[in-house]
């Protein structure tokens, strides 16, 4: 899956997606290009190339544009309240068919699951996405099998994960596949990702 010049990794950004959904596969795969030895390069992207606002007021300047971004290996597709805007946008869902076509692995975070069912691209396949939404997942697309117990689902081509932190757990493990569970579990240690939660 590699090329002579690296993989590249794209996550796309966009106004109202939610931080950690962006932030959180961007930590563990930029902390995966310091361990890989296929050298991973992992860049943002917009729509049109501009800054975005996150939903809860985090202002980000992607590295490109959707237009410049180039063949990738992975995609990583955020959620948030952002998503409501691109359901609807004929424009973007027919984007999103071609970077299919062309792209080796989708994996969307939380409600990112939600325009990848919209574009079709989870039609008669397992997915998840955020608890508070599987029922609207399931309202997009009835074919979709609505996993409701996995933190992400490989379906191999399309990775879907549940909500916000899970996409972590999802990156981690697309390391894990596309590399090894030696450089995962590197990457792990590194971002002192080790969850027990306080409450």
């Amino acid at each position: 899956m590699s090329t002579g010049n690296g993989m590249n990794v794209g996550i796309f950004v966009f106004d109202e997606a939610e931080e950690l959904d962006v932030a959180g596969p961007f930590e563990v795969l930029s902390a995966w290009a310091e361990h890989s030895a296929l050298k991973p390069h992992v860049s943002t992207f917009s729509w049109d190339g501009g800054g975005v606002r996150l939903a809860k007021g985090l202002r980000l300047l992607p590295d490109r544009s959707a237009d410049d971004v180039g063949p990738l290996h992975l995609l990583v597709y955020p959620g948030g309240w952002g998503t409501r805007s691109l359901l609807a946008d004929r424009v973007h869902l027919e984007w999103l068919r071609a970077m299919r076509a062309q792209t080796p692995v989708i994996a969307s975070v939380c409600t990112g699951s939600l325009v990848l069912a919209a574009a079709g691209l989870l039609s008669g396949r397992p997915a998840t996405t955020h608890w508070e939404h599987y029922d609207e997942l399931a309202e997009i697309d009835p074919s979709i099998v609505v996993d409701t117990e996995a933190r992400f689902v490989d379906d191999g081509d399309v990775v879907t994960s549940a909500g916000v932190s899970a996409g972590i757990d999802m990156a981690l493990h697309l390391v894990a596949r596309l590399e090894s569970d030696d450089v995962a579990r590197a990457v792990r240690r590194g971002i002192q990702y080790d969850p027990d939660p306080p409450v």
